[in-house]
Parts: C-alpha cells; structure tokens; sequence
C-alpha cells in the first residue's frame, strides 16, 4: 500500500478508513509486500474487501436452498472438479477484480498448460504447462522460498498475480490433479497493477526481498522498529498458580514475545504435556475476559512438542527458545499472563518487545484473538456435523490469520482426507472449500514426512500414527469478514476410533465482536491422546499380521483398517486385504502353529461386491471347499471352518489361490480378518 493511504487508514478512524479505502492504489511491490507484513493484519478489513479459494473440491457438494440442508457433503472426489468444460480446456474460475492471486498449489502437477487471462484479454498474461508454476524453471516463477515442492509433496507458488477487473484460468488436458487459488477481491475502486511479464526490475526487486525474508524466518520480519524496546523478566510460576509476564499501560503494540523454559524435559512425553499444562493468556484495553487463551506449546504453532521449526510468525529456535511476532496493538493497556498447572514450579525466561503507534492509531485496529479449544461448537446441522470439524465461530469485523492443527491418530492410517470450509458473513455454501487436509496446510498425499515452509508446516507427524502437529499462517491470504466468519475441517475418522482433533485458531477482531471461546481446565488440556478400546478377539491370529512370503509376485496387498464398516465386526479392526488378487495368483501366508498336532482351522473373511473366489491350501494341500467371498456391501463373514490340519510345531504356509469370481462381483479381492487355531478333539 502506499504510504499516503496507509495513513488515511489509520489516522483517519473506521468509517473513514472503509470511504478513503476507494482511493487506495497498489503497486505491484506493495502488493509482495503484503506476503511478509503481520503489522497490515491487524487494519479491520474495508467494506468489499473479501477473501476466497478456487479449488477443484467435488462439485458433489451443494447447499439446497429448498430444503436448507447440505448434499453430499462429505463428497471426496476432490482431483478435478471445474466450473465447466470449453471444448478441450477446463475453467478452473473466472474471478471478478480488482483483486489478487495469493498462493497457487497442487498435489500433481503436469505437461498440460495452465493458462491466466487478465482483465478481458483474449491473450493469456500467463500461459505454462502447469508443472512449470512450481519448478522454478521459468521468470519470475524461480525463486527458491516463494516456489516450491515441500519435502511432504506439495507444490506452492506464492508468487503475486493481481488483476483489475477480471480473472479467467483455464487448463489443457493433462495438466495434472487437484488445484487451489488462493486470492484476495478488494473493495470497488482500488487500483492494482495488472500482471503482466516480463516483470519491471522494481518488481523483481520486491519479490527478491520477500523470499529473502522467507529463507531468515525466525526475526521480526518488520526489522528493527522506531521506538521498540525489550523487557526481559524471569518467572517461577508455582504448581497450580499464575504469574503475570507484562502489565502494560497506555497504547502501544507487542511486536514479539520469546519465553524460554528451564530444564525442559527432553522426553517427547513428557514436554508436550508441560507445554499443555503451561498456558499463555492476553487481556487488552482492561478487558475481563482474555482476548488470548492456549496452552504455551499450541499459541508458539508446537502443539506436540519443543521441536525445532521456524515460520514467518511463530516458531521454536535452535536454542529451544519459543518465538511470536504476530502483531498485538492495544490503545489502554495490556496484560499478559502465565499459568502453571504441572505439579512442580517451572522457571521461564520471557522477553516482550514493545513499539509505539501512530496517535490515536490503536482505537481503529483490530485485536488479536488466538484460542483453543477441542470439540468446541460443532455444527448443528446432522449432515454438517457427521463430517465437519469446527476450527473457529466468531462475529464481528475481522481477519482470520492462522490456524494450528493438533491430531492424535493412535491406530495409524490417513487421518486427513477432509476439507476446509470457511463461511463468511452468513452465506450458505462457504467461499471456501478445499480438497483435503494436507492440502490447506500445503503438502500432499497423506505424507507422514515433517517439513518446515514460512508460511505453513509440519514439524511433527509420527508416520500418521500417533501425534501430528500442522500449521497454516494466512499472511496475504488472510480471510477478512465484515459480520461473522465460521471455519471448519472435515474429519473422517470418528472420536470412537480414538482419532482426535485439537487446535487453535488466530484472528483480529473489532473491539464490539464477539469472542466465544473460554479457558479450560488442565483435564482437557493434558492426556486426551489415549489408545481407544480396539475390539480383538481371543486365540486369534490376525490377518494383517500375517507375512507375506511370496511379495514379489502375489501383486499389491496391505492390511486394511475396517472401523468404518462396523467397529465390532472385524477383530483389531483390521483386515488383510489383496487387491492384487486375479485368477491363477496365489498368495503365501506364513503362520506358527503353537505346537506338534491336529488343529482344526477356522477363518473368518470378508464379503464384498468385488471380491473373488479362493482356495485355501495348509504347505500346498487344499483346505475346505472354494470360499466365494462375494456380497451385496462391505460385510464381515461368519467364521469359516476349513477342516482339521495336522501341523508340527513352527512355521507353516497359508496359500490362496485366485479361482475367479462370482458373475455379480466386479473384481477378485480377497479379504481376511483372522485365522485360528483350535485344537482337534
């Protein structure tokens, strides 16, 4: 933004600032700019001002006006939804302007060409197979920080496309799958540059600062300030009590805050329950009620432990010490707290950076809001809430800014199939809907890999199972709101499995909205990731347990979860699925029979509508009649009695044999829970 209109909007008050707003002119670098600016966060989006994302989520999902309720919603066919069809080109969106692309991502990228019309033009401003926006093989698409694939498989392009009156992208076939624009429409009136290559040195300057600015993650991006200043103070926080870290009079804003912890266990256990039981708490301008609330490890974006990650506005240090520089204005005071709820004392080591404000500045910014919460205000809606995970509900005037994700997942598997969902001021069908959970925090196709990017992250994740931590800092694509915002993020693993969700969301709100969120007691915070009661039955020899002897040739295979087809039906709710299965395949097994003599041998398969026919065979010598494992859904068997065998003790072989497949199946699978082994009378 230009200094000159920067000043209307704070120096001018909020009725003036949404009536100047008309005037504001962008250059393209006020616009990079924006991709580092956490101070610009906290001005209370104009009238107009909306934030949105194109992406290719499952057009299966709908609002029916007629009967107010929501189809489909859960659809996760997410790969290649599109507006429609022009011939051979598919239409990804067509935006109306003046407005900006923020952030360009996908999960696979091709040779088809992507191609970005600005403005009416009947020739593209950007016209590159779509693997070319990420690989850094073409201006100004090259820089390192601003463009690239993440060490979990995701691609990102933050690189600024803005536009003054139209948006229309489209794609040639084979261009890949799944996609998302992230962009901003600003209010009517504004004037911004259209993009158009080569970019002017001016602007190639501005974006090399940016990515600059992405590669040293872990300063204050603003730099030095005029006039900041640090304390530094070192607490005792007794077991069970509280201790404030700053009481600050006047206006002013924190523009950092570091805390260190003293002896902090080295255990990943034992620090992500102090980080819980520690909690960080902010009041501003007098308020009763704490506009910030969170567990310390969750409000520094490391929810499941101290581990080393830097991002643009929070992060741990290679030191172990815990970084924010979100942007906290406050026109009559300020008061930030620490509470302890672990039973010994612990010793912090805080440092709060203060810098002044413009004259009578504060009074028109909004405030920072950071809560967290599990479980809180859960759609009322049935269809809603079987799939939708809620992240945020507030009202009032505001900005959402981040979110941080923590996921317990104790039984492994992909827990994070669903979509985000951001509903602004009261509309049916919300602006944003994307196309799964890894993909709003920016990698891709259920990686268990960590990986650390300015503006999103993945610092821990135990191979999808166990703890996951994720993040996503909405800087450029912050989502404003005028009257209300609620967001949320679908959820496919159900609390009975014992996959749950923990976050905590960052937004600025106006100082008359409404914040619903309260403080919560150390039993919410602390050991809610508990090993669920997994339904096992006794003596048996699971299915997915079994080794496969011949793998090289038996085809494709894995052990299957099953809960959601009946948590009860299968033992460890688990199965041994080949998928690999055709006819004349067989498939080795290899099992222990518990001692020398005659077993008869019991198992228990699964039926389905492409499932085939087997032959069960004990070290080569057919066992029972041919198993026809078809059926009319997913369903588990009654227990199968193949016959008596006569084992020694040790190891021996299992052996199915593909013999086809009923004429209503539609393939050959094969599926087996368990097998056991009873001694024969």
């Amino acid at each position: 933004m230009k200094k000159i209109a920067q000043w209307l909007v704070l120096a001018g008050g909020l009725a003036w600032a949404t009536e100047s707003w008309s005037a504001t002119t962008y250059t393209y670098p006020d616009l990079v700019g924006q991709l580092t600016d956490l101070e610009r966060l906290a001005t209370l989006p104009a009238d107009g001002e909306t934030g949105a994302l194109a992406s290719s989520y499952d057009r299966a999902s709908k609002y029916d006006e007629a009967t107010g309720k929501y189809v489909a919603w859960g659809a996760n066919g997410d790969g290649g939804g599109v507006i429609r069809r022009e011939g051979e080109e598919a239409v990804f969106a067509e935006l109306e302007g003046p407005g900006v692309i923020w952030r360009i991502w996908s999960a696979t990228v091709g040779e088809g060409h992507v191609k970005i019309y600005l403005d009416g033009a009947t020739t593209p401003a950007v016209d590159l197979p779509f693997k070319a926006y990420f690989d850094r093989s073409t201006a100004p698409f090259t820089r390192e920080q601003l463009i690239y694939k993440t060490k979990a498989n995701g691609y990102n392009n933050y690189t600024p496309i803005p536009f003054q009156k139209s948006c229309k992208i489209v794609a040639d076939p084979q261009w890949g799958n799944y996609y998302h624009f992230n962009y901003t429409k600003f209010p009517p009136g504004t004037v911004v540059p259209t993009f158009k290559l080569p970019l002017s040195a001016a602007d190639e300057a501005a974006l090399d600062r940016a990515d600059k600015i992405f590669a040293a993650v872990g300063a204050d991006p603003a730099g030095e300030r005029a006039g900041a200043k640090t304390e530094s103070k070192t607490l005792t926080v007794p077991a069970g009590g509280s201790a404030t870290v700053a009481d600050l009079a006047g206006s002013g804003a924190i523009t950092a805050l570091k805390v260190k912890i003293d002896n902090l266990p080295a255990d990943p256990e034992e620090q992500r329950t102090l980080l819980a039981q520690l909690t960080v708490s902010a009041a501003w301008d007098g308020a009763a009620k704490p506009a910030v609330w969170s567990p310390l490890g969750d409000f520094f974006g490391s929810s499941a432990g101290a581990t080393l990650f830097r991002t643009l506005p929070a992060g741990v240090s290679e030191d172990g010490q815990f970084y924010s520089y979100w942007y906290l204005p406050f026109a009559a005071g300020a008061k930030l707290a620490v509470g302890n709820d672990s039973p010994l004392p612990v010793t912090l080591a805080w440092e709060v950076t203060t810098a002044p404000l413009a004259a009578d500045a504060a009074a028109r910014l909004g405030r920072f809001h950071a809560k967290w919460h599990r479980d809180a205000f859960l759609p009322d809606a049935p269809e809603r809430r079987e799939i939708d995970w809620t992240l945020l509900v507030t009202k009032g005037r505001g900005r959402l800014v981040g979110v941080q994700l923590h996921v317990w997942n104790p039984l492994g598997g992909w827990w994070g199939e669903g979509d985000e969902k951001f509903w602004v001021d009261g509309e049916k069908f919300p602006s944003t809907i994307g196309t799964g959970s890894e993909d709003y925090f920016g990698y891709a196709w259920s990686s268990g890999g960590t990986f650390i990017q300015a503006l999103h992250s993945q610092p821990v994740n135990e191979h999808n199972n166990g703890h996951v931590s994720v993040n996503r800092w909405h800087i450029a694509d912050n989502i404003p709101f005028q009257q209300s915002f609620e967001g949320a993020i679908e959820k496919y693993f159900p609390e009975a499995r014992g996959t749950r969700y923990a976050a905590i969301s960052f937004w600025y709100l106006d100082a008359t909205g409404d914040d619903p969120y309260a403080p919560l007691p150390v039993t919410e915070r602390v050991g809610w990731w508990v090993q669920p009661n997994v339904f096992r039955v006794a003596g048996v020899i699971e299915g997915e347990s079994l080794r496969v002897l011949n793998r090289e040739v038996a085809g494709s295979y894995h052990g299957q979860e099953m809960f959601a087809w009946g948590q009860d039906n299968w033992s460890n709710w688990r199965q041994l699925l080949w998928p690999g299965a055709a006819v004349g395949k067989r498939l080795e097994l290899g099992f222990k029979a518990p001692a020398a003599g005659k077993f008869k041998l019991l198992a228990k398969f699964t039926r389905a509508g492409n499932y085939g026919i087997f032959q069960v065979d004990v070290d080569g010598k057919p066992q029972g009649a041919l198993v026809d494992l078809f059926g009319p859904r997913v369903m588990s068997e009654e227990t199968t009695d193949l016959g008596v065998v006569e084992l020694t003790a040790g190891d021996h072989v299992l052996g199915v044999t593909c013999t086809g497949k009923n004429d209503q199946s539609s393939q050959h699978f094969f599926g087996l829970d368990y097998i056991k082994l009873e001694p024969a009378q």
